[in-house]
Formats: structure tokens, C-alpha cells, sequence
């Protein structure tokens, strides 16, 4: 055993990368706890193990203290008891005996085993770990396993499972088994059981992910995907900006005769797409944001910066809208912006309405001001009849 087990710690150091000297404190102190446990034993014990021999040996540690002061004699010893030993120990000191059982060898050898499969199931899980985590927020091609109802379970990499929840899975897509799909890697948890590898169809970053594999403008950062809203399986608005005042950054995502966006469309199901240039002037993206329809007029509410309301033309209303709402909730996702469309008609009307108000008031100013002026005059009047010197 002794032999088989330095071998082992070999075998862990240079295959698996596990630090011998972890493995030897850790069946150290697994030898201790054996040993406590079988004996029941109270005593102060240290376990010993040679790494070069595969030797493993007990000791009890006993403190020297006055006779007088000695009160449990499993942890310390008399100083008399001690000078009989070796005429140099002094209370304080520390002596070990050595306890080894003899039957101790079948106790350790079940100890180490325990040890050695921790160690690499540990090893093995550190190592998924950090493989993986440096995959969050990378799409990675897997294969459908299997499938219960907590998870999707997909094979990656060819040997590692992972799992996708339910609302990371598109609606419109049907898994079968072997099925390969591109994923977005949206988590790596550590967890005690072992990392759990989180993916995605859903998330936002599958489409960025998509479009920097198809369109090398967008992956070597001449065009940047400024902001992403989803609704996956259905629509995407995508909004993206260059520094480049010679380079269209729309027509650059959508390719010769649509051929870039075409494959991520193809990617995720038919997924329809909706690419808008991202600008600095706030009123001209909302109004980008909201293509395919046509905007006449953004106007900003002044008692909240985040909302505006944008005029389209009556015939284009429905567009602007979309179908149930979700044209303009995913431009509103997309500029951060609470977005109220109105036609023109309603503009108009709320134009002429406010203007009416506007005559009304002012007419009332006009009236309260003349009643004023014509109060004073008679005030004057009065006053100057009554201030008239008598003859």
C-alpha cells in the first residue's frame, strides 16, 4: 500500500495538476479524524505521513506542566514524569509518543483512498470551472441530450453537460435529441455538487455573438452593437453605431443582398430582424428606433426626461405600434425611453385644443386687465375731485 499510494500522489501531482502537498495535509488530517474516531479517543494526536516511504504514524502530543498543575492526563504530563524521559524538557514543552495502532495500516489505506478520490473529483470540478467561466457570454455548439421539466440538457465540448431553463428556450423552437444548436454560455456556478454550465436562446448577447461571427466589421470593432431588445423567436431590434463617416453601419450588418443578417435569421428560426443606426441626436434614434414606420415629430416631456411622445402619420400608426405593442416596446427597450405614439390627427387636435385654451386665457387676461385699468381711472377721477383746493 505504501508504495502503490506514493505512486498515486505522483500520478495526481503530474496528471491532474494537484498540488502534492495539499494531498499529504489532507490525508494528514483525515488519518487524525480515523484515528479519533475508531478510539475514541480524546488525546492531542498528530498524524505523520512520509511522502517518500508511504509511511503514516500517530503521535500523542503531550504538554509538560507543573505536578501540581497537571489536570488531564490524556493531553498533558508531570514534569517529574517528563525528567524521567529526558532530563531537558521544561513545562511548556511539547512530547510526542508514538500511538500507531497496529492494525493501523487496512484504516489508513481506506483513509487515503478517501482522499485521493476527493482530491480529483475536486480537481476535476476546478478544472471544469475555469475551462468553462471563461466561456460566459461566448456562444459554444452543443447537442440536445435529453430533456425533463427543470431543464434542456445539452452536451458541449463533446463531454461536459449543461443545462438550459425554460425561459432560456425559444417558444418557437422544438428540441430533438442530437439536434445541434448554438448556444450563449449565460452562467458558471460553482456550486458543491460540481460547476452547472447555464445556457441560453434567449438572451440578447446570442444575437451580438451571431453577428460578430458573421460580420468581421462587427467583430474587429470598426461597428459596434450599441443595445439589443428581443423578443426571441420573434423580433429583434438591433441598433449600431461606427466611427467610420465613410462606412454604413447598418448596411455593413446587413451584407451584399441581405446575406449577413440572413444567417442569423436562419440561426435562430426566422427571427426577424430590425437594424437602426444608433445617433447622438436623442429624438432622431427614437425615431430610427421605430422603423419601419415614418415619425413626424419627438417631442420630449419636460416633467420626465425618459419619456417622450412621438407624432406618426395617421396611415402609419399601426405600423409605429406594431403588432400588439411590440413595435414600439422594443423600440422603448432599445433607447431606454417610455415611448407614447399619437397620429396626427390626435396631435392636431390636441394643437388646436391647447390654442383654444391659450385665446381663452388670454381673453380672460384682456377682460381682468381692462376691469383694472377702468377701476383705476375711476380711483383717479375720485381723487382729483376730492383733492380740488376751495375757492
Amino acid at each position: 500500500m505504501s508504495k502503490e499510494l506514493v505512486q498515486a500522489l505522483d500520478a495526481l501531482e503530474q496528471e491532474r495538476g494537484i498540488d502534492r502537498a495539499v494531498v499529504i495535509e489532507a490525508l494528514e488530517n483525515a488519518l487524525k479524524a480515523a484515528y479519533k474516531k475508531q478510539y475514541n479517543a480524546n488525546q492531542n494526536v498528530e498524524a505523520t505521513f512520509d511522502g517518500k516511504k508511504g509511511s503514516m504514524t500517530i503521535k500523542q502530543v503531550k504538554l509538560v506542566v507543573l505536578d501540581d498543575d497537571l489536570l488531564d492526563p490524556d493531553t498533558e504530563i508531570s514534569l517529574t514524569d517528563a525528567l524521567a524521559i529526558n532530563r531537558a524538557y521544561e513545562p511548556g514543552d511539547e512530547i510526542r509518543f508514538d500511538v500507531t495502532p497496529k492494525d493501523f495500516g487496512r484504516m489508513a489505506a481506506q483513509a487515503a483512498k478517501q482522499v485521493i478520490v476527493q482530491k480529483m473529483r475536486e480537481a476535476t470540478r476546478e478544472a471544469i470551472y475555469e475551462r468553462y467561466a471563461d466561456y460566459e457570454g461566448e456562444i459554444i455548439t452543443g447537442e440536445v441530450e435529453r430533456q425533463d421539466n427543470r431543464f434542456l440538457y445539452i452536451m458541449i465540448a463533446g463531454d461536459q453537460e449543461a443545462v438550459m431553463k425554460p425561459e432560456d428556450q425559444m417558444q418557437t423552437e422544438h428540441y430533438r435529441m442530437h439536434d445541434r444548436i448554438k448556444v450563449l454560455v449565460a452562467k458558471v456556478d460553482d456550486s458543491l455538487k460540481g460547476p452547472q454550465i447555464f445556457v441560453s436562446r434567449t438572451a440578447p448577447d446570442l444575437v451580438k455573438r451571431l453577428f460578430e461571427q458573421e460580420v468581421p466589421e462587427v467583430y474587429d470593432g470598426t461597428v459596434e452593437i450599441v443595445s439589443i431588445s428581443r423578443e426571441a423567436g420573434d423580433r429583434s431590434k438591433i441598433a449600431v453605431y461606427t466611427h467610420d463617416p465613410d462606412l454604413d453601419p447598418v448596411g455593413a450588418l446587413v451584407g451584399q443582398r441581405g446575406a449577413r443578417v440572413q444567417a442569423v435569421v436562419t440561426e435562430l428560426g426566422g427571427e426577424h430582424m430590425d437594424i437602426v443606426e444608433w445617433v447622438e441626436d436623442e429624438a432622431q434614434y427614437i425615431a430610427n428606433a421605430l422603423n419601419p414606420s415614418e415619425v413626424t415629430d419627438v417631442i420630449f416631456d419636460p416633467e420626465d426626461e425618459q419619456a417622450v411622445t412621438v407624432i406618426v402619420p395617421d396611415d402609419q400608426l399601426s405600423l409605429a405600434i406594431g403588432k400588439k405593442g411590440q413595435n414600439v416596446r422594443l423600440a422603448a427597450r432599445l433607447t431606454g425611453f417610455k415611448i407614447d405614439i399619437k397620429p396626427e390627427s390626435e396631435a392636431a387636435e390636441l394643437n388646436q385644443d391647447l390654442a383654444t385654451d391659450l385665446s381663452e386665457d388670454l381673453t380672460e387676461e384682456e377682460t381682468a386687465a381692462t376691469a383694472v385699468d377702468e377701476s383705476l381711472a375711476t380711483d383717479e377721477a375720485d381723487w382729483s375731485t376730492d383733492t380740488t383746493p376751495a375757492d
